[in-house]
């Protein structure tokens, strides 16, 4: 009996002492589970405010991004490491083209003095002297042009050419914008020349003062009329074009609004000084047709403005000098459209102005072959009324036209092309001569002749 007693006991014992063991090992099992689980949320948590952070921190990136473009289009940025280079930002507004080309000359002529309204040098010196001439001379060009196209055929653009001379001056050759409709119209304003009226074909050495619109007639001096004094280029002034194109023609009206004065070297004519009173206005229409390899063109230039400059005579009487209007011609044969190493290419240009107590016609020829060039031109000037009261005194031997009477002058041209110099295809050498000759037939006073010829090394590199 005392056996199943003691053995009752302990059997009960044990299982009291399991009970409570099992009854720790649950609690002490929930406890982890409990803290688990509240580490799982601590951590969701922690990611959570982690994704709304970096969310938060890409905003900001993005507004800064958007702020530094927006301040800092169409500028260099700085670089921000070693390894990262600088960029050229641009508007995004449309392309834009850097450009441009060297051209330097070495030229050597007869007697400098000038026979006619010609420059022979790029410092637009006149009559400097009775001696040979050896000179450098040239300019580098750099061109900016922008334009923008749309779906529509819509554009609009800009361009910009500043010149750097040898003289250490900076020039310029176009300042332009424009818009229109490809291929149907267009609009220009600013500083460019309008349609080339008396196209000269591989110019190289008769640079006729015309390029621009100012100092194109010098008095004393014979007058090769190119239909220029409306083309535009002007240093006291600008221009507004309006053009059309439908199907093989070509329509365009240019005004330029300018000091009509600076036509004329120093303000001189027929010798008198000459006073300006207001702005010309020049129109200048041009009708041009082109199918294939022949094309022409007619065209009309006047100034519209009533006394704009002029000057009184000896009892106080105006006189005005202002009333001016040319009319020219154009026609071209283009034979390399078809054959662009055999083909030829002619113009023939007639030009005619008629001015105040002056007339003037000039008609010229050239032709390129290959790579050979010749031309000639004759122009014939008629003068009806002159003041040589002391204009003797500020003219050289070499005033040729300083009388009333007929005066006619010839200039043969020509020019030869060496391509790709060294097989760069952006290199070339010209070489360039002329020979001019006048015929005066003043009058009162003797007839007399002269002659001027000269010679030119071109060089000419594009980038």
């Amino acid at each position: 009996m005392k056996i199943k007693y003691i053995a009752l006991s302990i059997s009960t014992l044990c299982s009291c002492s399991l009970i409570a063991a099992t009854d720790n090992i649950t609690i002490d099992i929930e406890q982890r589970f409990t803290q688990l689980e509240q580490r799982l949320i601590n951590a969701e948590r922690r990611a959570n405010d982690a994704e709304a952070q970096i969310q938060v921190l890409q905003q900001q990136q993005t507004t800064t991004k958007e702020s530094t473009s927006a301040t800092n289009r169409n500028t260099i940025k700085p670089v921000t490491s070693a390894t990262q280079p600088a960029k050229l930002t641009l508007s995004g507004y449309g392309d834009l083209k850097v450009y441009g080309d060297v051209e330097f000359n070495m030229d050597g002529t007869s007697r400098s003095g000038s026979l006619t309204s010609v420059k022979t040098t790029a410092s637009k010196n006149w009559a400097p002297g009775n001696k040979e001439r050896w000179d450098i001379n040239g300019r580098i060009l750099i061109g900016f042009d922008g334009i923008r196209r749309m779906d529509n055929g819509h554009f609009a653009g800009f361009s910009a050419q500043p010149l750097a001379d040898m003289t250490g001056k900076m020039n310029l050759d176009d300042a332009v914008f424009f818009f229109g409709r490809q291929d149907d119209w267009k609009v220009k304003v600013g500083r460019f020349e309008a349609y080339d009226m008396f196209p000269l074909n591989q110019d190289t050495f008769i640079e006729y003062s015309g390029n621009t619109a100012n100092d194109l007639y010098s008095d004393g001096y014979g007058y090769i009329y190119m239909m220029k004094e409306g083309r535009g280029r002007s240093s006291s002034g600008g221009s507004f074009q309006l053009g059309k194109t439908l199907n093989n023609w070509y329509f365009e009206l240019n005004s330029l609004v300018e000091d009509g004065s600076t036509l004329f070297k120093d303000a001189n004519y027929h010798g008198n000084k000459l006073e300006n009173e207001k702005n010309v206005v020049y129109l200048r229409p041009v009708i041009a047709w082109n199918s294939g390899r022949l094309s022409t063109a007619v065209a009309m230039e006047k100034n519209v403005i009533k006394n704009a400059y002029g000057h009184y005579t000896n009892d106080n009487r105006w006189v005005d000098r202002s009333d001016r209007t040319g009319y020219g011609m154009t026609v071209s044969w283009n034979g390399q459209k078809t054959a662009p190493e055999d083909g030829v290419i002619t113009n023939l240009n007639l030009a005619l102005m008629d001015a105040s107590d002056e007339r003037d016609f000039t008609a010229g020829i050239n032709s390129l072959w290959r790579r050979f060039e010749l031309g000639y031109i004759y122009a014939h000037n008629k003068i009806d009324k002159f003041n040589t009261t002391n204009y003797a005194a500020k003219c050289d031997d070499d005033c040729w036209a300083s009388h009333v009477g007929n005066y006619n002058i010839h200039t043969i041209h020509t020019s030869y092309l060496f391509p790709n110099v060294m097989n760069m295809n952006n290199f070339n050498v010209y070489l360039g001569a002329y020979a001019s000759w006048i015929e005066a037939n003043p009058v009162e006073g003797n007839k007399h002749n002269d002659a001027r010829y000269g010679g030119r090394v071109r060089i000419k590199y594009f980038f």
